[in-house]
């Protein structure tokens, strides 16, 4: 197989490899109302192509739902992310440098989960909920974002970088839309017509608690 071929089929693994993902479960129709709710919210992104993919089928024309979605699917990614590290691990059993950096990412990932738990109690299940904790919900997803950058940024030996970036790059791919839909929420609520404002103050002190809280 020559090199030009090779590269075709290693661009169309990683497209179908992107897709077996993120496609949600699919919609009978997808009417102008959706297309237009989707295109609002991917409008704000880097990666319009990824967004699309995720919710063009997702069953539902509310952009809080949609959004949601969006950042349930970068949560998700996250989880297999760790799966695939921690598949990967035992074959670096023997290289102390590898281990650390699988090790260090694996903390990183955790803590990306830790935050999400507060993104869901802060984000709620409507546009109000979102708008009330705007501020706060757009500081947890930045921070679930960082988190991943800094696993890869950590990694510094171009192979180990390569395998781990496969395995944890759509889990940063999809955080990195959340982040970008949270930075442009102004024009997304704009272009959707939604009237209700962004609270721009952070209210994280004001959410519950979780429920290891309540237990010694």
């Amino acid at each position: 197989m020559n090199t030009p071929i090779k590269l075709t089929f290693l661009i169309l693994c990683i497209a179908l490899t992107a897709t077996a993902f993120v496609v949600p479960a699919k919609r009978a129709d997808v009417t102008p109302e959706h297309e237009k709710t989707v295109a609002g919210i991917c409008s704000v992104v880097e990666d319009k192509n990824l967004c699309s993919i995720t919710l063009k089928t997702v069953p539902s024309n509310d952009p809080a739902f949609l959004v949601r979605y969006l950042a349930t699917a970068a949560e998700s990614s996250v989880k297999k992310g760790l799966n695939f590290l921690s598949e990967i691990k035992p074959k670096y059993k023997g290289n102390a440098f590898a281990t650390n950096c699988i090790t260090g990412c694996e903390k990183q990932l955790n803590n990306a989960l830790e935050d999400f738990s507060d993104f869901w109690k802060a984000v709620g299940k409507n546009v109000t909920s979102m708008a009330d904790n705007y501020f706060t919900c757009k500081k947890k997803m930045n921070s679930i974002f960082t988190y991943q950058s800094t696993c890869l940024d950590d990694i510094y030996d171009k192979t180990l970088l390569k395998e781990v970036q496969g395995g944890i790059g759509l889990g940063k791919r999809i955080s990195g839309e959340s982040v970008d839909v949270f930075a442009g929420m102004d024009k997304v609520f704009n272009t959707l017509n939604i009237k209700t404002k962004l609270n721009q103050q952070d209210t994280d002190s004001l959410l519950p608690p979780p429920l290891s809280f309540y237990y010694h």
